[in-house]
């Protein structure tokens, strides 16, 4: 489905990313881990169309990625995206309401009624079925965090990335979290892409775990080389598989603490 073709990201004389080569298979659900600064946000932002390639390929089926954020790809960030002026069940119909009415930004009638029920049926699918009609200051951080994964969901996306979406919740309500992205994973075979900086969130949610690091520092110029994926492990519990796991933890710790990781 998406396969990257030594793809290098860099900033005038910075380079973030290097010789990047990746193929994902269609309903994979990849984590992303590694230290602080290793340019896992920026592939993230890559696969959004949010930023371009300075060399190299993203393709989508065969063509070449979108130069911008389009239908297929939903997103969700740490910092929950959503419209505090508008309740939370406007909060996810709005997103169907500006793709069906491209000029009026809002639909009436039936079509009204059928984009309030999917909305509806999306709130109750993630928890928020008797939140429809509040405003999301009076959610708590999870309940927005639900919300904003909503309003990826209901484009019916291919792809959903998200950019440490759990990284400002408590743990109890991380685990929750947890379970239902997973369950919504197995249901919607979804394509997902996660940063995260917690090695123990990437290789419990994940069907495949890529590890970023830098393999090539120079202390005179510490811009000149950019970050790899120096582990591409399918989590497929095999005993082979599992030796890997360890091998990659070991390796993530062993280039800097974990505390470092994942403060």
């Amino acid at each position: 489905m998406i396969e990257v073709r030594n793809v290098w990201k860099e900033y005038g004389d910075q380079v973030v990313l290097e010789r990047l080569n990746l193929t994902v298979k269609e309903g994979e659900f990849c984590s992303m881990v590694g230290a602080s600064g290793c340019g896992k946000s920026t592939f993230l932002r890559l696969l959004l169309g949010q930023e371009q390639a300075t060399r190299g390929q993203i393709l989508l089926d065969g063509q070449p990625l979108p130069g911008e954020p389009d239908a297929h790809r939903g997103v969700v960030f740490q910092r929950y995206s959503v419209f505090d002026h508008l309740t939370v069940l406007r909060n996810v119909t709005l997103g169907l309401e500006l793709s069906r009415a491209k000029f009026t930004g809002r639909l009436f009638g039936a079509q009204r009624r059928r984009a309030r029920d999917e909305a509806v049926a999306m709130l109750e699918r993630v928890g928020l079925g008797a939140a429809a009609d509040k405003y999301p200051q009076q959610l708590s951080g999870g309940m927005q965090q639900r919300l904003a994964i909503a309003q990826a969901l209901m484009m019916k996306p291919r792809v959903l990335l998200l950019d440490e979406p759990f990284g400002a919740l408590d743990p109890g309500i991380r685990r929750d979290m947890h379970e239902l992205l997973s369950d919504l994973w197995r249901e919607s075979k979804l394509t997902i892409f996660m940063v995260t900086h917690d090695l123990k969130e990437g290789f419990t949610l994940g069907s495949r775990v890529l590890v970023f690091d830098k393999v090539r520092v120079d202390p005179q110029a510490p811009g000149a080389y950019g970050a790899r994926i120096t582990y591409n492990i399918p989590l497929d519990r095999s005993r082979e598989s599992v030796s890997a796991v360890h091998l990659a933890q070991a390796a993530v710790q062993g280039a800097s603490s974990f505390e470092a990781i994942s403060d």
